[in-house]
């Protein structure tokens, strides 16, 4: 694949990692109060996942390393999310 792919790759992957926070902001102040909904989590698992496509392409162990750990815990919560969600009548 072209380097131009995986460019636009890696600015689409970190545009998406970052809208988690927006959506977390967004949030938080209409709460009025600090608040993690449950699209920050899908944001940041999509946007960590193709982040982690970018930098294996690249072959930067740091960014591998770092986005993989972070999939890991992104899922985590989501299977917390899931598991109330299940529970809650």
């Amino acid at each position: 694949m072209t380097d131009t792919f995986w460019i636009t790759l890696g600015f689409i992957a970190q545009f998406l990692f970052s809208c988690r926070f927006f959506i977390q902001w967004i949030a938080t102040e209409k709460a009025k109060k600090s608040v993690i909904p449950d699209m920050f989590w899908y944001f940041s698992i999509v946007g960590s996942s193709l982040l982690l496509l970018y930098a294996i392409h690249r072959k930067d162990p740091v960014f591998i390393i770092g986005q993989s750990t972070g999939i890991i815990v992104y899922s985590r919560n989501l299977y917390y999310i899931f598991r109330e969600k299940r529970e809650t009548p």
